[in-house]
């Protein structure tokens, strides 16, 4: 059962990820759908529960989320996970990244929660500019971003590895004047 709400939306919910969410988010990162196309994911499962919760979602530098529809039955459910990380505090800027599960996949979750976070980065914790990035065949996750106003700001060659080729990342970036300047 997801953990407290942090941010809602119209679409979706963000929340607090708990100790027993854990499973459900190897699960995710572990399914080869999801893991392929992610640019810095490598199995959880050679990690201990503990381990994990301790490294990746007790980091209080990090804000680390599951992302959450209203289910069947009213309650919360989970469809994957978001975060905010790498956070410099002095020059105010940090990563984002998404990851949802294959069967909830062109539903419009996983903009709907970035731009939950995206306005949470801005206004709370007070960020100039967020950036994320993702595999140059990743046309979906390339999509999310550019909706919310996003412009790709750089390109490393073949840096990943993935299906036995060698592929690109794309960085792409939003200063928080871009970010008001547009309507949302």
């Amino acid at each position: 059962m997801p953990g407290a709400v942090f941010l809602r939306g119209d679409r979706v919910s963000l929340h607090t990820i708990e100790e027993g969410d854990l499973d459900l988010l190897n699960e995710n990162v572990n399914d080869p759908r999801v893991r392929r196309p992610l640019t810095s994911a490598t199995p959880t499962t050679m990690r201990s529960t503990e381990e994990f919760y301790e490294d990746v979602v007790s980091d209080d530098d990090s804000v680390n989320l599951l992302v959450c529809v209203e289910g069947n039955d009213g309650n919360p459910e989970a469809v994957g996970d978001i975060a905010l990380f790498k956070i410099h505090e002095r020059t105010r800027w940090g990563e984002l990244a998404i990851s949802i599960h294959p069967d909830h996949w062109g539903e419009g979750y996983g903009t709907a929660a970035s731009r939950l976070l995206v306005e949470y980065a801005f206004d709370e914790r007070n960020l100039h500019r967020v950036q994320a990035r993702v595999m140059a065949t990743n046309d979906a996750s390339r999509r999310v971003w550019e909706k919310l106003g996003f412009e790709q700001e750089g390109r490393i060659r073949e840096n990943q590895f993935v299906d036995g080729e060698y592929v690109d990342t794309l960085y792409f970036g939003l200063l928080e004047s871009d970010w008001r300047a547009r309507e949302h």
